[in-house]
C-alpha cells in the first residue's frame, strides 16, 4: 500500500468527470481523498459527485505512468503546479489511480474495457500487463462463459486502439467455445471478420460441421441487408469454409439446397461422388494438398462429434483423423495406401501405432448414427486410437452393426457408459395380424469384426451364467438396442455377464427375446432404474423379479422403510411396458404395487385395470400413457391427484372413460365427469397431452390451466366442439404439436393457428370433417417441419399444392391422403418445393405416379417413403431403383395396384442399400351388392400385405391378411 507522503512529493489532482462538465453541474460540495489511504476509498460514494480531489504521490504517478511523466516532468505549464485537473471517465481513472498506489484492482467482464482504455491513455504499462493476463485467463477458462456484447465490443475496441492481444484472445475464445456462442442471442451481432477470423482458427471447436453451416445460415439470414456480406462473393467466401463432404445428406438436400442452392447442389454432388469412390477422391485431395477437406475438425477441447446422416462416410475419414498434419507428403500417401489396401488390412495398426497417431482425450461422445458405409470392424481401431476416452456412442440406424459388435466395443473401450444400438422397429410391432406365411434367407456377409474378443460359439449359456475369469466387466450404465430382432436370450445373458452395472436398458420391439430371458437378464443387473420393455415378451417371470426381494441379499442399502423398499420394482424410475401382451392383469396390478418411485409408466395397450391404478401409491409421476386400456376416469383422476407433478398425460383409446354410471341422474353424471375433467386439467401443470374418449364436454374455461401446453392430440372419441377448438390456440400459444382425428374443423381453426401459434412444428389432420376450404393452404407457417394431411382435403389440386410448398417451406415430413384432383406434376411441384424431405406418404392421390415415378427422386434424402392407388405407372424394378436413387431409404411401401408391370422385383440383399423394410399391398376385386350391371360393380378391396425385412444376418419374408 502506498506510504504517508510529504507535502513537497504530493500533487493534488481534481478529477472531473465530462458529462458533469457537458451537463454545466457544480458540485456543492468537493469530495477530497487521499492515495495513502486508497484501501478505504469507497467507490460507490466517490461516483456521486461530479468532481473529486486526490492528493497523490507525484513520484508514483511519474514512475508508472507515461501520462503523468508528461505531464508533471515534462515542459508543460502544469509540471510546476501542485494542483492539475483532469477531465476523464471518474471511475477509470480512480481505478488507475488505485493501482498506480498499489491497491488490486477487481476486475470483471463490466469494467474491463474501461480500465483496459484508461491504461493505454495513461500510459500504465503495468496496468495493461494485468488487463492482458486477466483476459486471457478469462477467454482461456474451461466452462467460463463471457458475454458475448462484451466480447464483441471488446474485438471492435482492440481493432480501433490497435491492441493487438484482444482481437487475438477474442476470436480464439469464439473458435474454442462456437457451441455456446451460436447458442447465444448475439450470435447474429456478430461482425464478420471476427466470425471469418473465428472459422479460419486453428482451435475452431464443433460437434460436427453441420452445425457450423446451421450457424453461418442463420448469421447471413440475420444480416443479409448487412454492407459487410451484401455480395454474393462475401456470402460464399464465408460458406466456402465449410467441409462440404463432411455434411449429412439431408441437410445438404434440404436446408443448404433452399438457402443456397449452388453450394448445396455440390454438396450433394461430392456426397454421392464418395459414396461411389472416396479413394480416387480423396486421393487426389491428398496429391492436392487438399486433405484438409476431408478431416473432421477436432481439437484438444473437443468433447463431442457428430457425423450422423453422413451416409458417405468409411473407415478411412476416421483415419485421417489420427493422421498427423504436419507430415510430408510421402508419409501421408503411404499412410492413405496403407489404409485401403486390404491385403494389409492386419499390418493397419501396427502402422497406426508406429507413427505418433493424433489422440484427442478429451473427447467423450460420437455419433455415427446412419453411416451405413461405417463398418465397425475397420473403424474401432482408429476410434481407439483417436479417442481413448470414449463414453458414448451413438450408433442408431446402422444395420451393418451386429451385436458381436457391442461386445467387442465394451471390451476395447473400458470406459464406455452409453451406447445406442437402435434400429428400426418391425412393422408388426403395432398391428396385430394374422400371419398367413412366412420365409427367412439367412445371408453369408464377411466378417468385419476378425478380431471379435467374444464369439458366438465360444461363449456358451452356462459361461455366461457362471464364469467371469475371461471376461473384462464393462462399466456400461446406459444401453439401447431397440428394434434389435437378431439378439436373443443368449444375447441378454452375456450382456448381463458384461454389463453389471447397467441402470438403463431400452429393448423395445426386440420380438426374439422371451419373459424368461427377460427375467434372467434384470435378476443379475440389479442397479437397474430405468427398463424400456415395450412390444417384448416382458411377463409374469419378469415381474416376479422385480417384485422380488433381490436387493435384500446383495450389498444395495435402501434409506426408505417401505416394505417394498428391497424390490427392484421399488426403485425403478422409468418403466415402458407398452403393446407387452404377456403380461396379464393380476401381474401388472402386483407390479403396481411394488412400484412407488416411478417418473415415466407406459401402459399403453395392456390389460392395466382400475385395480392396478388404485394400488399404484407413487406420487413422483411425471409421464403416464394409459392409451387403449380399459381405466376409467374415476381411476385415472385418483392417480393425477397423488401426482401433481405429471407433465405429460396420454389417454387416447379408453373407451370406458365415458361409461357413465346408469344408476345417476344424467345431471349428476354430467357434474360428475366436469369435476374430473376440471380436476385433471387443474391438479397437473400439463405440457403434453393426449386425450380420446371421455374428453367430450370442454370448455373454454378448462383450457386456461392448459396454457403451458405443447403438445396436444384430441383423438377419436373426443368432442371439444368447435369453439373450443377455435379458442385453443389462443389459450395455449406455445404449443408446438397439434394432432387432430376424427374432429370437425374449419377454416376459422386454421385461421386461429396463424395468428397465435407461432411456433407450430408439428400439424397432423386425420379423418377430419367440416366445411375445410383451400384457405388452409394459404396460411402461412414458417416454423412447420411435420404437416399430414390425411383424408381431410380432397378439393386439393396442384396450385393448392403449390401454395400450400411456398407458405410452409420448412416440412421435412409430409403426408398426404385422399387427394383425387392431383396428377403427376404434383411431383414436380412436391421435389421443387420440399427438397429436403425425409418423409412422403402419397395415398389415393389422384394419378401422381400415373407416368412412373421420376421428380421424387430429387427429394433425395428420402427415409420413409410409402405410395398407394397413385396410378398405374410403377416400374418392376422401382424398389432397385429407389433403393440406389436414394441413399438415406430404409422403408417403403407399396400397392401392386399401382403396378404397370404386374408386379415388383425384391432386391437382393447386395441391391436393397440401406433398406431395413419393404411393404407391399395386394387387393382383389370384389363385387359391389349395390350394382351389379356396371364396370363400377367390381372395386378393389384389400387381400393381404407382403413385408420384406432386413437385418444384418437375414432377410424374412411374411404374408398378413391386414394392411400395415
Amino acid at each position: 500500500m502506498a506510504s504517508a507522503t510529504t507535502d513537497g512529493d504530493d500533487v493534488v489532482l481534481e478529477l472531473i468527470d465530462p458529462s458533469a462538465v457537458q451537463n454545466e453541474l457544480r458540485p456543492e460540495k468537493v469530495t477530497s481523498i487521499s492515495t495513502s489511504g486508497v484501501e478505504s476509498w469507497n467507490l460507490g460514494l466517490l461516483l456521486q459527485s461530479p468532481s473529486v480531489k486526490v492528493r497523490a504521490n507525484r513520484n508514483r504517478l511519474v514512475e508508472q505512468s507515461a501520462y503523468f511523466r508528461g505531464l508533471l516532468c515534462g515542459s508543460f505549464s502544469e509540471s510546476s503546479l501542485a494542483h492539475v485537473s483532469i477531465q476523464w471517465n471518474l471511475e477509470a481513472l480512480v481505478h488507475v489511480l488505485q493501482f498506480i498506489h498499489g491497491f488490486q484492482l477487481h476486475i470483471t467482464s463490466n469494467n474491463f474495457l474501461l480500465i483496459l482504455e484508461a491504461a493505454l491513455y495513461f500510459g500504465v504499462e503495468r496496468l495493461l500487463l494485468e488487463c492482458e493476463s486477466w483476459f486471457q485467463r478469462m477467454t482461456l477458462a474451461e466452462g467460463q462463459q463471457i458475454p458475448m456484447d462484451t466480447v464483441i465490443e471488446a474485438w471492435n475496441f482492440g481493432l480501433e486502439q490497435g491492441v493487438g492481444f484482444v482481437p487475438e484472445l477474442c476470436k480464439g475464445y469464439l473458435a474454442r467455445n462456437f457451441a455456446w456462442v451460436t447458442s447465444s442471442s448475439s450470435f447474429p451481432d456478430i461482425p464478420y471478420d471476427l466470425l471469418h477470423s473465428c472459422i479460419e482458427h486453428p482451435l475452431l471447436t464443433l460437434d460436427s460441421e453441420r452445425h457450423l453451416c446451421e450457424a453461418l445460415l442463420i448469421w447471413l439470414s440475420n444480416n443479409r441487408r448487412s454492407s459487410q456480406c451484401s455480395s454474393d462473393d462475401s456470402k460464399f467466401d464465408i460458406l466456402r469454409k465449410v467441409r462440404i463432404a463432411l455434411l449429412p445428406l439431408e441437410f445438404a438436400a434440404g436446408r443448404l439446397r433452399r438457402d443456397f442452392s449452388q453450394l448445396g447442389e455440390e454438396a450433394i454432388c461430392t456426397i454421392l461422388d464418395l459414396m461411389k469412390d472416396s479413394f480416387s477422391i480423396i486421393l487426389a485431395a491428398l496429391v492436392g494438398d487438399k486433405l484438409d477437406n476431408f478431416r473432421i475438425r477436432l481439437t484438444e477441447y473437443s468433447e463431442k462429434i457428430s457425423l450422423a446422416g453422413c451416409i458417405h462416410i468409411t473407415a478411412l475419414f476416421l483415419f485421417l483423423m489420427v493422421l498427423p498434419s504436419d507430415l510430408d507428403m510421402t508419409a501421408k500417401k503411404r499412410m492413405v495406401l496403407s489404409e485401403l489396401d486390404n491385403s494389409t488390412a492386419n499390418n493397419r495398426y501396427v502402422l497406426g501405432k508406429s507413427l505418433m497417431t493424433m489422440s484427442y482425450k478429451s473427447v467423450r461422445e460420437m455419433d455415427i448414427s446412419k453411416c451405413p458405409k461405417l463398418h465397425f470392424g475397420s473403424a474401432v481401431k482408429w476410434l481407439l486410437l483417436a479417442f481413448p476416452s470414449l463414453s458414448i456412442l451413438r450408433a442408431s440406424y446402422c444395420s451393418q452393426l451386429k451385436i458381436e459388435d457391442l461386445y467387442c466395443l465394451l471390451q476395447k473401450f473400458p470406459m464406455i457408459t452409453e451406447v445406442d444400438m437402435t434400429v428400426d422397429t418391425s412393422p408388426f410391432l403395432l398391428a396385430k395380424v394374422s400371419v398367413i406365411s412366412t420365409s427367412i434367407d439367412k445371408y453369408r456377409v464377411a466378417s468385419t469384426t476378425p478380431y471379435a474378443i467374444l464369439e458366438e460359439n465360444s461363449l456358451l449359456l452356462d459361461v455366461a451364467k457362471a464364469s467371469l475369469e475371461n471376461l473384462a466387466m464393462s462399466n456400461i450404465s446406459k444401453l439401447t438396442l431397440e428394434g434389435r430382432n437378431d439378439i436373443n436370450d443368449l444375447d441378454l445373458m452375456k450382456i448381463s455377464a458384461l454389463c453389471g452395472s447397467l441402470s438403463y436398458l431400452s429393448i423395445k420391439g426386440c420380438t426374439m427375446v422371451t419373459d424368461m430371458g427377460i427375467s434372467k437378464l434384470i435378476s443379475k443387473c440389479i442397479h437397474i432404474k430405468s427398463l424400456i420393455l415395450s412390444y417384448t415378451s416382458f411377463g409374469k417371470s419378469s415381474v416376479g423379479v422385480l417384485c422380488s426381494d433381490l436387493l435384500s441379499t446383495s450389498n444395495f442399502t435402501e434409506d426408505s422403510n417401505h416394505k417394498y423398499s428391497c424390490t427392484m420394482a421399488f426403485r425403478l424410475q422409468q418403466l415402458h411396458i407398452d403393446g407387452c401382451k404377456g403380461i396379464d392383469q393380476n401381474s401388472i396390478s402386483q407390479l403396481m404395487c411394488h412400484t412407488y418411485m416411478l417418473k415415466i409408466l407406459m401402459l399403453r395397450e395392456t390389460t392395466v385395470t382400475d385395480d392396478a391404478l388404485y394400488d399404484f401409491l407413487g406420487s413422483f409421476l411425471e409421464s403416464l400413457d394409459v392409451s387403449e386400456t380399459m381405466v376409467s376416469m374415476q381411476a385415472l383422476t385418483s392417480i393425477v391427484r397423488r401426482n401433481p407433478g405429471i407433465r405429460c398425460l396420454k389417454a387416447t383409446g379408453c373407451t370406458k372413460l365415458n361409461q357413465h354410471d346408469t344408476s345417476d341422474l344424467a345431471s349428476a353424471v354430467i357434474a360428475n365427469y366436469k369435476g374430473y375433467l376440471f380436476e385433471l386439467t387443474q391438479h397437473c401443470i400439463l405440457e403434453e397431452v393426449a386425450f380420446g374418449w371421455g374428453f367430450s364436454i370442454l370448455s373454454v374455461e378448462e383450457l386456461v390451466p392448459l396454457s403451458r401446453l405443447r403438445c396436444i392430440t384430441i383423438g377419436l372419441g373426443a368432442s371439444p366442439g368447435h369453439h373450443v377448438l377455435c379458442m385453443l390456440p389462443k389459450m395455449c400459444p406455445l404449443l408446438e404439436s397439434v394432432i387432430l382425428i376424427f374432429q370437425v374443423i374449419s377454416d376459422s381453426i386454421f385461421r386461429s393457428i396463424q395468428e397465435s401459434l407461432k411456433n407450430l412444428k408439428v400439424l397432423r389432420l386425420c379423418c377430419c370433417l367440416g366445411d375445410l376450404t383451400s384457405f388452409a393452404c394459404k396460411i402461412s407457417m414458417p416454423q412447420l417441419r411435420v404437416l399430414r394431411l390425411e383424408w381431410v382435403t380432397p378439393w386439393m389440386t396442384n396450385n393448392d399444392l403449390a401454395v400450400l410448398t411456398k407458405n410452409c417451406p420448412n416440412v421435412v415430413e409430409f403426408s398426404l391422403s385422399g387427394c383425387k384432383l392431383l396428377d403427376s406434376a404434383s411431383q414436380e411441384i412436391i421435389s421443387n418445393g420440399w427438397p429436403g424431405l425425409t418423409f412422403i406418404h402419397l395415398e389415393e392421390c389422384g394419378k401422381i405416379t400415373l407416368d412412373g415415378v421420376s421428380f421424387l427422386f430429387n427429394c433425395i434424402a428420402i427415409e420413409d417413403f410409402l405410395l398407394r392407388h397413385n396410378g398405374k405407372g410403377i416400374e418392376r424394378n422401382f424398389i432397385y431403383q429407389a433403393a440406389s436413387k436414394l441413399p438415406l431409404l430404409r422403408k417403403l411401401a407399396l400397392d401392386l395396384c399401382d403396378a404397370c408391370e404386374g408386379g415388383f422385383d425384391s432386391p437382393s440383399h447386395a441391391e436393397r442399400c440401406f433398406l431395413s423394410t419393404v411393404t407391399i399391398s395386394r387387393c382383389k376385386s370384389q363385387k359391389c351388392a349395390f350394382d351389379s350391371q356396371t364396370m363400377e360393380a367390381f372395386r378393389s378391396v384389400h387381400k393381404e400385405t407382403i413385408v420384406i425385412e432386413w437385418d444384418c444376418k437375414e432377410a424374412r419374408t411374411t404374408v398378413v391378411k391386414e394392411r400395415i
